[in-house]
């Protein structure tokens, strides 16, 4: 992926090495926040959504550097970022909407207050619905490629498009329709939710060298790293991993081929239209 051209906002919030003084109440994000925990290192949901409930109260955070990070890894973030909103600003615009930027992203390291909860590194990149903001601990890219195999940038970019798209969903009404359905199970609504999030990842990709002016580009390759991606984060992957089998009734996120599916679905198609996980038959 060809990025060091693109154009940055300087829409991030750099919380690095400064940690939380007191964390926010749970509510509806908190629980979200669980479960795209689970998705990323195996972290039971109930685990998760003990500790953030154990952590009511004032929210209080050290106030993190705006703008564009100074280092390559959080330019790349703020390039990445930049082009997701001109791609769904686009894309709101045709379909006749306004698109809402979301909050700045942050970077933080190990733990960060949110108001969703306590953010940990733990969880893996989540997005907060409560304060529309996407959290990423920069670490995760070695779990990534070490732990998952899923390396390069666009396996990156991916994953940011993917939290990014909850943004997406969390305009549409995406996520309360989510609630509605479930929050395990193979065919529950978070499954359907987090498909859904894996297509825009895919709408996002096939638009952004458009979008740029080409300053962003595909090269090859980029698609199957982001569908490696996709397929090392599936529940029945990280469930063979972490406890030697599949238990569907339990799943978050998706199978691996479910994931590969649909972002390929979003990629192909470049339509978000194509992206109804919620009416989806058959995942």
């Amino acid at each position: 992926m060809r990025w060091q051209g693109g154009r940055g906002s300087g829409n991030i919030e750099d919380r690095r090495g400064l940690g939380p003084v007191g964390v926010g109440g749970m509510g509806v994000g908190g629980v979200v926040l669980a479960l795209i925990g689970y998705f990323v290192f195996g972290v039971d949901p109930n685990t998760t959504t003990q500790v953030l409930g154990g952590l009511q109260g004032g929210a209080e955070q050290q106030a993190g550097q705006m703008g564009t990070p100074s280092d390559e890894a959080g330019r790349f973030v703020d390039v990445v970022t930049t082009s997701t909103t001109d791609v769904w600003s686009a894309l709101f615009q045709q379909a006749g909407r306004r698109y809402q930027e979301p909050g700045p992203t942050v970077l933080y390291t190990q733990a960060t207050g949110t108001e969703c909860g306590l953010g940990q590194t733990a969880m893996g990149p989540f997005y907060c619905p409560s304060d529309q903001r996407v959290y990423l601990d920069l670490a995760f890219w070695d779990e990534l490629a070490g732990r998952f195999g899923a390396r390069g940038d666009f396996a990156q970019a991916y994953v940011i498009a993917h939290e990014v798209g909850h943004h997406v969903q969390n305009q549409l009404g995406a996520m309360e329709k989510s609630q509605r359905l479930g929050a395990r199970g193979a065919d529950s609504g978070s499954v359907r939710l987090e498909l859904q999030a894996d297509c825009y990842a895919g709408v996002w990709a096939r638009h952004a060298p458009e979008a740029s002016g080409g300053q962003i580009a595909l090269e090859p390759g980029d698609i199957e790293e982001g569908m490696t991606a996709a397929s090392a984060v599936g529940d029945d992957a990280i469930q063979r991993q972490t406890q030697g089998r599949v238990a569907p009734d339990s799943f978050t996120h998706g199978s691996s081929a479910q994931r590969t599916r649909w972002f390929r679905k979003g990629y192909d198609s470049g339509d978000p239209g194509a992206c109804d996980t919620f009416s989806a038959a058959q995942l």
